[in-house]
């Protein structure tokens, strides 16, 4: 049977498509999944760098590229494109097998003369070298996996702009070598981070090489092609190309996602796009296939903050299991839902009665506060309560006084602390003669019902978006499972915290030293994206050389439009540009459920929403229902975890972002209050970050104080 195999950007082009277009790719190569292509005409072109590059008929206007073995039965597609543009693809690229991982590179050799002509060009008035051999001698680069014919190119780099600009036509395997020298990495690191996991990869295919050269080649470029068994699979993939990619691996990323097992608990973090959730749904995949025989369903909980995100790592999870067995060995659920079904059980069952609005929340400090004197602010002794007696623990005013308060920016001598003790109290004590609790409190009271019991709940638990949990809710999933090997696996970034908690994982006993990786490489959002959101977080220009040192080596391997950034001086006119932006998103083929809007207020959403249903737009509020058809309306925080082709970010204007409710008064505690201004832009940098291929950013009014870094890309404003 033929070896098909699907080439990334086969899949990113395929999905945007016009559907009658898609329907003949399907027609045309479901052949080859079907083993029955010798019939379909592969025709060779005449000036092609590769013999091997065939193009094949799609429709009399499309056509795609396919690498045909010299010898064996592997077949790769490469690309979809328009007849003209097929054509002259094929001439200019070739393909070639990489000598440390025996994986597929494809190389873009017109691309690379042309860029070693302007590269000497620039380096005739610049000394500067990115690669000096001095530094990085033929021996090391070569046995990192770079070409002989490369090393010369590589020696003309100047910088790690123009290397950027070499992406599109070096080999991939070997641009990720050297963008990991150019970030700092050593060769060793390199060689251990990226050489190695694709050796490996290698290695575990011996007898496929000897008879399919190239088949084994697809089958050792882990995370850039996907093989294909058959018709079925092949139209599963094709109905849902975005989807299909989002459950493929990096060879970086697989490394972490099936090591055999760690010793103990182990974390991956990285900035958004890097993969981090992909890795967590592989690594649920392969404990539930290391299970014993006899091990019961739902023996692994993967799990995270949100019910919405729950439900998107369950819909992935099908994605990447289909298998309904080896399925039901995993449990999702988000962590307070969880927590609440064992504090109900324990109850016989019934209803746990839960107080969950803020703001009534706060307007029952401020009463007591009232009552009892005191002079502390509402907001105050809410946050003193979630940050340090419930983080902490603390059952007593003995244990109160003796704490630290790490991150309250108010100091409390003695005195002061027995006073909001005695508020704190009657807060409580509120709670349970109204027979009410918070979810922090149903997490903390879970814990303390799980340490009664013998046997665990769970043999392995794994975390998704762990930046945003409080520490009772780390002593609850601790709880759920036994210290061991590969007992918690933990997948998060801080620079996503929305939330504003801070964690010491060691200090609730999970322990991660020597087991935590992290990623680098953003596969999802464009370079553009990425540097203008990473902008907004650090506050340096966007083509400024500088950044913040915790952001260094993040980088994206895409390459696209630079964001929009509009300034309109009526809520009005953003919403009519908006639906303007939207209305040609969907003209150039973008479904509208790959287009996502967000807003700090979903009202302002909501007002979007009506506008763009009075334009021929059907629209879904997110988390309102079952998803439905229709441009995706959500608030920045329900945008956590998602990701969209396209995102139109509104309302970024003062007062609005930063939510001045979501503030505390600088008077009240400034280290809070700073703390609270970096959640905010977290939250900016999260909703922008969703997108993959466009970004637009829009305000209206005076822009908000986070746009100032961007505030040279400001078009407008509109009249």
């Amino acid at each position: 049977m033929a070896k098909l195999g699907i080439h990334r950007d086969f899949l990113m082009e395929f999905a945007a498509l016009e559907k009658h277009v898609q329907k003949r790719v399907f027609e045309v190569f479901e052949k080859f999944a079907a083993a029955t292509h010798a019939g379909l005409h592969l025709e060779k072109l005449t000036r092609q760098r590769d013999p091997r590059l065939r193009t094949i008929r799609i429709t009399d206007f499309w056509r795609g590229v396919v690498l045909k073995p010299e010898e064996g039965d592997g077949y790769l597609l490469l690309k979809v494109l328009p007849h003209d543009k097929a054509n002259h693809w094929a001439e200019r690229h070739r393909a070639s097998v990489n000598a440390a991982s025996q994986g597929i590179e494809i190389r873009n050799d017109v691309g690379l003369e042309r860029a070693t002509s302007e590269l000497r060009a620039v380096t005739r008035q610049d000394a500067t070298r990115l690669f000096p051999e001095a530094t990085y001698p033929d021996k090391v680069l070569r046995s990192l996996g770079v070409d002989v014919e490369i090393i010369p190119i590589v020696r003309l780099i100047p910088d790690e702009t123009h290397l950027e600009a070499l992406h599109r036509v070096l080999p991939e395997q070997q641009y990720d070598v050297l963008l990991g020298l150019a970030t700092g990495m050593s060769p060793e690191e390199v060689d251990r981070e990226v050489v190695q996991v694709y050796a490996a990869a290698a290695a575990r295919d011996t007898t496929t090489a000897a008879a399919d050269p190239l088949a084994s080649a697809m089958a050792h470029a882990r995370g850039r092609v996907a093989l294909v068994s058959g018709t079925d699979e092949l139209r599963e993939i094709l109905d849902r190309p975005f989807d299909a990619w989002r459950v493929f691996l990096h060879p970086s990323q697989y490394r972490i996602a099936y090591q055999e097992s760690y010793r103990g608990s182990a974390q991956v973090t990285g900035g958004p796009g890097t993969g981090k959730t992909v890795v967590a749904l592989h690594r649920a995949l392969h404990l539930a296939r290391r299970l014993p025989a006899d091990a019961p369903d739902g023996s692994i909980l993967l799990t995270t903050y949100t019910r919405a995100l729950a439900a998107e790592l369950d819909r992935s999870l099908g994605l990447l299991i289909p298998d309904d067995r080896l399925r039901a060995k995993i449990v999702v659920i988000n962590v307070d839902a969880l927590a609440y079904d064992i504090v109900r059980s324990r109850q016989g069952g019934g209803p746990v009665k839960l107080v969950t609005d803020q703001k009534e929340i706060t307007a029952r400090w401020a009463r007591i506060a009232r009552r009892l004197g005191l002079e502390f602010a509402d907001v105050f002794l809410d946050q003193e309560w979630r940050h340090v007696i419930l983080a902490q623990d603390l059952r007593t005013p003995e244990a109160y006084l003796k704490a630290s308060r790490p991150g309250r920016g108010t100091a409390l001598p003695p005195v002061r602390r027995l006073q909001a003790w005695r508020a704190i109290e009657a807060f409580e004590q509120q709670l349970r003669q109204s027979g009410e609790r918070t979810f922090l409190q149903i997490c903390a009271e879970a814990a303390n019902l799980l340490a009664e019991q013998d046997e665990p709940r769970f043999r392995h638990v794994i975390v998704d978006e762990a930046q945003d949990l409080h520490p009772a809710q780390w002593r609850f999933l601790r709880a759920l499972v036994p210290e061991g090997r590969d007992d918690l696996f933990i997948a998060g970034d801080s620079h996503q915290r929305i939330y504003g908690n801070k964690v010491s994982l060691r200090s609730l006993g999970i322990a991660v030293t020597g087991r935590s990786h992290r990623l680098r490489i953003n596969y999802r959002t464009t370079h553009e994206i990425l540097a203008w959101s990473s902008a907004l977080l650090t506050g340096t220009p966007v083509d400024s050389a500088d950044s913040d040192s915790s952001l260094a080596g993040y980088r994206s391997t895409l390459h696209g439009r630079r964001p929009a950034y509009v300034h309109h001086v009526s809520r009005t006119d953003e919403i009519a540009a908006a639906v303007a932006r939207i209305t040609e998103w969907t003209a150039a083929g973008v479904a509208p459920e790959d287009i996502a809007v967000a807003a700090r207020f979903i009202q302002l959403g909501r007002d979007l929403g009506n506008a763009l249903e009075r334009a021929g737009h059907a629209t879904h509020i997110l988390g309102n229902s079952a998803p439905g058809p229709g441009v995706r309306i959500a608030t920045m925080h329900r945008m956590k975890g998602l990701e969209f082709r396209c995102v139109a970010v509104l309302g970024v204007s003062e007062g609005m972002l930063p939510m001045r409710a979501a503030i505390t008064p600088v008077d009240v505690d400034p280290q809070q209050h700073q703390e609270d201004i970096n959640t905010e832009l977290s939250l900016l940098f999260v909703a922008c970050t969703r997108a993959r291929e466009d970004l637009l950013v829009s305000c209206h009014g005076v822009p908000s104080p986070f746009l100032a870094p961007v505030a040279g890309d400001r078009q407008g404003p509109t009249e």
